[in-house]
């Protein structure tokens, strides 16, 4: 059988260099790694230049999020087969990939065995979704899992960047410049009263309570 031209995205070295000795073991599929970055800078060149037919992606990458390079990459690769493998195993995360186009989705703590399967699914032209893992979400008859009602804020930072959209990233961005509300208003074209609508937004979904500790946590979390 023909080996996979396989390009993988992670920057954590260990976990590339086990998951490559185990696939070296792994008779059926048989990847060849033609590719591997830490982080999507030049992801598409390489993938182009290798005519690359897999790419297992984490989604937290030290420059880019990878929910949001995948339609890009969709659109650019057709035949491309992609598997999503992170440490984010939510529905959230979960649904988006599919929806950008992704093949199959596989959690690190998941067995190899079942990314074996899932490379042979995909490779097969099928979806593949990792034991555990679900598109929607799990029924509460309680209400909501009060570990989850009482999460800690201080998360890494690809998740607390989903908990954010686009337009109150902008205005995050702003805010950390030390611009007020009629400033980012003007630069946006926005009315004022939008911002602080999107300001107090912000603060709550980031559980802090002024603006003063609103700029320490985007900057200690990296967030702009």
């Amino acid at each position: 059988m023909k080996a996979i031209k396989t390009v993988i995205v992670d920057n954590q070295r260990m976990f590339v260099e086990g998951l490559k000795a185990f696939m070296e073991k792994v008779k059926t599929p048989t990847l060849k790694f033609v590719g591997e970055l830490e982080k999507a800078e030049g992801l598409s060149q390489v993938i182009e230049d290798e005519e690359a037919d897999l790419l297992l992606i984490e989604l937290s990458l030290p420059d880019q999020d990878g929910l949001a390079i995948l339609p890009g990459l969709r659109a650019r690769f057709e035949n491309l087969k992609i598997i999503i493998l992170t440490s984010y195993g939510d529905t959230k995360f979960v649904k988006e990939a599919f929806q950008s186009g992704a093949d199959g989705y596989v959690v690190k703590s998941n067995s190899t065995i079942e990314l074996v399967q899932g490379i042979t699914e995909v490779m097969k032209g099928h979806t593949f979704l990792a034991k555990g893992l679900r598109i929607t979400p799990e029924n509460k008859k309680n209400g909501m899992n009060k570990e989850v009602a009482n999460r800690s804020f201080y998360e890494d930072r690809f998740v607390i960047r989903q908990k954010l959209t686009r337009r109150e990233q902008e205005i995050l961005q702003l805010i950390t410049q030390a611009k007020n509300n009629k400033e980012i208003a003007k630069e946006l074209y926005i009315s004022d009263q939008t911002v602080g609508v999107h300001r107090k937004n912000i603060m709550r979904k980031l559980g802090v309570r002024n603006t003063v500790n609103l700029i320490k946590f985007a900057l200690e979390y990296q967030l702009v």
